[in-house]
């Protein structure tokens, strides 16, 4: 059972009634509820701490890290829910592909996958591929209490991108180069990164997450016919695949507000909408029965406490309409952000928005 689940008995189970939750089911909230993407280390000093002298992807692999690292923000910010620490490519790595963060760069993989031969690289991801994972999120869900905790997961079109370009990439020419001129290999390779992605989250809800975020970092440099085709098919698996547990499940890129309705039908119950599109536009292009996350520009945080206020009350008179709204960035917490403006934020969105 998912901590998201009503047990038999009809007793909410402790994040059950959270803000959180609530707005993604788009029911009734006490107040609009704030987390960030990114809010699991970055910009904390007690983060810089922690990490110090590890490298990103050893630190995802140990438990009693990744829960300091994912409640720190929790502590300090008092977000409505927390974000579990790690990175998309943590089930590539889990399953043997020859990948590293490099400081500055991000994920850079040794042997790019182009050829069939190359998809042998991907072999199924099992539950024991990331024990860590589970020991991890029973750990956080036993200091949480109320607060739920997010799972997360790199969507199959990002991580194929990591995987063809050999690391990240301004206008993915050998992604796209493959997915146009090998229709059949590049449906094959979305289709095994949709079973390694859903086995991911399915580890993270059964261990205890409440939510599951798919990121979609790089969909949006696809055209929406080139989205429905060639991508989507992988997506909506990946969500149906995790349907049955009755979690909230979001989906978000960024620039992709051409994308909006599209991503909404691969079977999200929460979009998420990046700084480029208010969020009444969003809710008309996502149509209704979806609730809406978002989507202060995080480059907002650099400002005066004045302008980031006045930016933040039109993010929600924006949102004033929806049938569920989550305030968040439009996309991460940069590094050199000042934790106490996201602090204050929190603070400002409950105060505006007390019912």
């Amino acid at each position: 059972m998912s901590a998201n689940d009503r047990p038999a008995t009809g007793q909410p189970t402790a994040t059950y009634e959270s803000a959180f939750l609530k707005a993604c089911r788009r029911e009734p909230v006490p107040h609009t509820p704030v987390w960030f993407m990114r809010q699991a280390g970055r910009s904390l000093p007690e983060y810089l701490k922690v990490r110090e002298g590890i490298p990103m992807l050893e630190s995802c692999m140990r438990p009693e890290l990744v829960a300091e690292i994912t409640l720190q923000p929790v502590r300090r910010h008092n977000v409505d829910a927390a974000i579990y620490f790690s990175d998309i490519v943590v089930p590539l790595k889990a399953i043997g592909i020859d990948l590293d963060i490099k400081p500055g760069v991000g994920p850079v993989v040794e042997k790019p996958i182009r050829t069939r031969a190359d998809l042998a690289q991907l072999r199924d991801l099992t539950p024991e591929d990331v024990s860590y994972v589970t020991e991890a999120i029973k750990l956080l869900t036993a200091e949480l209490g109320e607060t739920p905790l997010i799972g997360f997961a790199g969507a199959p079109f990002t991580l194929a991108s990591y995987l063809v370009e050999g690391g990240p990439s301004k206008n993915h020419e050998h992604t796209k180069a493959l997915m146009y001129g090998d229709p059949q290999l590049w449906a094959d390779l979305l289709d095994r990164l949709a079973e390694i992605t859903s086995t991911f989250l399915t580890v993270q809800i059964e261990a205890g997450a409440s939510a599951v975020q798919l990121f979609d970092s790089w969909v949006g440099a696809l055209a929406p016919v080139d989205y429905r085709r060639s991508v989507m098919p992988a997506s909506t698996k990946v969500f149906k695949a995790v349907e049955s547990y009755g979690v909230p499940r979001i989906h978000f890129g960024v620039g992709t507000g051409e994308l909006l309705g599209l991503m909404g039908e691969a079977g999200a119950d929460v979009v998420g909408v990046d700084w480029r599109v208010p969020l009444d536009e969003a809710a008309r292009r996502v149509g209704p029965g979806k609730a809406l996350q978002g989507n202060l520009d995080p480059a907002v945080l650099f400002s005066t406490t004045e302008a980031v206020e006045a930016k933040t009350r039109e993010v929600l008179d924006a949102a004033a309409g929806l049938e569920g709204h989550v305030f968040n960035l439009g996309h991460g917490v940069p590094p050199t952000t000042d934790p106490d403006a996201l602090t204050r934020l929190v603070e400002y969105v409950h105060t505006q928005t007390a019912r």
